[in-house]
């Protein structure tokens, strides 16, 4: 009997001890500095994965953010560039906590919680590009591509499906336990911009029981360096084809500008219409906008930021 009890509480401790490690290794502290229009952020550093390249994450928080209360979340890429532009390193932000804000004292969205993963500008793009596309493509073709990026020396490890399982079986849970979310498909959304709005779109398709709407921005089509007769965005496409989610409960938005980058994506257009239009998305559950003069940069963004949030967010 005596050993009996000495082995439940030396399980005990060993529980204690391991639950003790992981909050240890997962630290939320709050930015006592930001610069933001509203709100309050908090950042867990080096978020640990067994997925990606551990990285910051920052999480937002509306004003008069509560615990008896419960909020959808909208998970972000490029979390670094989000909400404070003097921190960025072009001095620009999406201005993500200013929109929010003022969306919610105007009662044109719901309350909600962002969640800003940073990108790692070595591995972004290998990150961010939507892995099973390549799938779609002939293998010689597929070959070919690999070994014009090898002669440049340019990382051909694609990681994108990681990436999105992280968010998908490490992050969320991780921000569902710990914040008061609303953790349910309906309540839960993804956004980004250029390879970020790829992977949005990516993410879900990948989850469509995770996510119920992607803002998919400035969304870079082309895949890799814009060309003709461009064999990636082929493959983009032809995966969209075979995995776009059940129009009855998900929503898209995409946009683009006429600028810089930008530019190359007006020719993508109507080809995105067409396949969201023939599986029965709507103006009700789908949007594609484009914005003359725009160009491809977190101050563009930010000038029409409020449309995806109050298209995916309105009360």
């Amino acid at each position: 009997m005596k050993n009996t009890v000495h082995l439940l509480i030396f399980i005990v401790l060993i529980n204690s001890w391991k639950s003790n490690a992981q909050k240890d290794k997962i630290h939320v502290k709050k930015v006592e500095k930001a610069v933001l229009y509203a709100g309050s952020l908090e950042r867990i550093e080096n978020f640990p994965s067994k997925n990606i390249q551990s990285r910051n994450v920052d999480v937002w928080l509306p004003d008069n953010y509560t615990p008896s209360k419960k909020y959808p979340v909208l998970y972000m890429h490029d979390g670094q560039n989000l909400f404070d532009a003097t921190t960025t390193w072009n001095k620009q932000e999406w201005k993500v906590d200013d929109w929010v804000s003022k969306l919610i004292k105007k009662q044109k969205i719901k309350e909600l919680i962002v969640v800003g993963v940073y990108s790692i500008p070595e591995t972004r793009w290998q990150d961010l590009f939507p892995e099973k596309a390549m799938d779609y493509m002939l293998k010689t073709t597929r070959d070919s591509i690999y070994k014009q990026a090898e002669a440049t020396n340019f990382n051909t490890n694609l990681t994108g499906d990681e990436y999105v399982k992280f968010l998908v079986k490490e992050l969320k849970p991780f921000i569902d336990k710990n914040y008061a979310t609303l953790s349910d498909q309906k309540n839960t959304f993804v956004a980004g911009s250029s390879m970020g709005g790829l992977m949005s779109m990516y993410a879900i398709c990948e989850y469509p029981e995770v996510f119920y709407g992607a803002a998919c921005i400035s969304t870079h089509w082309p895949g890799g360096n814009p060309q003709k007769n461009n064999p990636i965005a082929k493959a983009i496409f032809d995966y969209l084809l075979g995995n776009i989610p059940d129009p009855r409960n998900h929503k898209f938005y995409f946009d683009y500008g006429t600028k810089t980058l930008d530019r190359f994506y007006l020719p993508y257009a109507e080809k995105v219409d067409a396949i969201f239009h023939n599986i029965g998305y709507r103006s009700s559950n789908y949007k594609n906008l484009k914005f003359k003069g725009a160009d491809h940069s977190e101050n563009s963004w930010n000038k029409r930021l409020n449309i995806p949030l109050q298209f995916l967010l309105h009360k």
